[in-house]
């Protein structure tokens, strides 16, 4: 399976740093993200901590190329690597956009629901 996830969001709501992180603070996890996070600019490694450990992804903002129904213009790209925290910190991001900022996110094109992406994050942690 993959090791990414899409978050498709209309632009206006893509959120501000200290907006996510308020998002992330009401999820089960120690997590944190860096101050390197810039709302549709960030375009690479984004450190985070989980647990008081390192726990970054990648992260890539683009523009949606093909018009969607639903009107979300911008597209967050989550990619990691073997380590089971960045998958965690990933799901647990992602749960964060689609709970409070009204993100669709797909893993191999199909949507997740916030209760599946925190079930993935937790279960990474195991």
């Amino acid at each position: 399976m993959a090791r990414v996830l899409t978050a498709y969001l209309k632009r206006t709501d893509v959120p501000t740093r200290t907006a996510l992180q308020q998002a992330i603070a009401r999820l089960p996890f120690a997590l944190t993200l860096d101050d390197a996070y810039q709302p549709l600019r960030t375009s690479g490694y984004l450190p985070c901590t989980l647990d008081g450990e390192d726990a970054g992804f990648d992260l890539r903002f683009s523009d949606v190329t093909e018009p969607r129904a639903d009107a979300r213009d911008v597209a967050m790209t989550f990619k990691w690597g073997g380590d089971p925290r960045e998958e965690a910190a990933a799901f647990a991001v992602c749960a964060a956009l689609a709970g409070n900022f009204g993100a669709i996110v797909q893993r191999d094109g199909a949507a997740l629901s916030t209760d599946h992406m925190l079930e993935q994050a937790q279960g990474a942690l195991v």
